[in-house]
């Protein structure tokens, strides 16, 4: 098992080296993320331990995928499996678990102790022949794959939703309607292949207002729910509710150009950090938005036309 780990470990360096990070440094930057937006989360809504726990179980049930676990199997015997998943499972929870002690949550931090624990002892051996069915066409895949992969985020969003007017907690909506455009956002962040781009007979600019198009109806689609819900129930802050979304457009959009901006290569770090000063100065969108529009047509010409 210790040469799995460390194959990980090289892989998890490698990965940061490809996107011009010193690994120490991701790591370190990585640690003050979680800090700065477990603290936010603690902050705005007082049913943060619960939003914490359901967090923390969502990224745990992904080490539990079909494929990834039958290959473990065929490597190891069955009592090293079920150590290797624990382990997993509980380098991914630790953290949460330690931040809600330091909150004094400690019956939340006992549960989802307990809950990582048991989830390793879920049975994932047959795979489901059910195909989720979404709201979506063919042609906007992005939107289409992307809900079937991470369907249960918008459903964590909803119930923050219905908390928020359950205890008349506004700031908590807006939190939940953050959490269902990140999820449209996280769509656009990985390239396709060429060929999913080549297949259209437009031009860079029809491209673009195409993908455009299809970001404002289906993340509208997506987030009506809460939308609608807030603002019935607060009617007086309807425009804030508007412009987080109209913001939320902006966001997905901009992403959506930064990929097709250095495509068919990936993302780099360099973008997340430039994203990040952007998520602190909103008004930076007009100058990125221009730029990554010019050179998102010149790397999309050389394969549209």
């Amino acid at each position: 098992m210790k040469e799995y780990f460390t194959l990980q470990l090289k892989i998890l360096n490698r990965q940061l080296t490809d996107w011009g990070v010193i690994p120490v440094f991701g790591y370190l930057i990585a640690i003050a993320v979680f800090i700065g937006l477990s603290t936010t989360l603690f902050e705005k809504t007082q049913y943060a331990e619960y939003a914490y726990i359901l967090l923390a179980l969502s990224i745990v049930t992904k080490l539990a995928e079909v494929s990834r676990n039958e290959f473990l199997k065929l490597w190891y015997s069955k009592s090293e499996y079920f150590k290797l998943r624990i382990i997993e499972n509980f380098i991914i929870a630790t953290p949460f678990i330690f931040f809600l002690i330091f909150k004094e949550k400690y019956m939340s931090s006992f549960l989802l102790l307990i809950a990582t624990g048991l989830s390793t002892l879920i049975n994932f051996n047959k795979k489901p022949n059910f195909v989720l069915p979404t709201p979506f066409s063919t042609n906007p895949f992005e939107f289409t794959v992307g809900f079937r992969i991470n369907y249960f985020l918008y459903l964590f969003a909803y119930f923050l939703a219905f908390m928020s007017i359950s205890v008349n907690n506004f700031n908590l909506g807006l939190f939940s309607l953050i959490v269902a455009l990140l999820g449209c956002l996280s769509y656009y962040v990985k390239s396709e292949r060429e060929f999913y781009v080549w297949i259209f007979s437009l031009s860079p600019k029809e491209f673009l207002l195409y993908k455009l198009k299809n970001i404002i109806q289906y993340s509208t689609l997506l987030c009506l729910p809460i939308i609608v819900s807030l603002s019935l129930c607060f009617y007086t802050k309807i425009d804030i509710i508007l412009g987080f979304q109209c913001l939320g457009y902006l966001f997905i959009f901009t992403t959506m150009l930064a990929k097709y901006s250095v495509f068919p290569e990936k993302l780099n770090m360099r973008f997340t950090v430039v994203f990040a000063f952007i998520v602190w100065l909103p008004p930076l969108l007009i100058v990125i938005i221009p730029y990554l529009y010019i050179q998102s047509t010149k790397k999309l010409k050389e394969i549209l036309t």
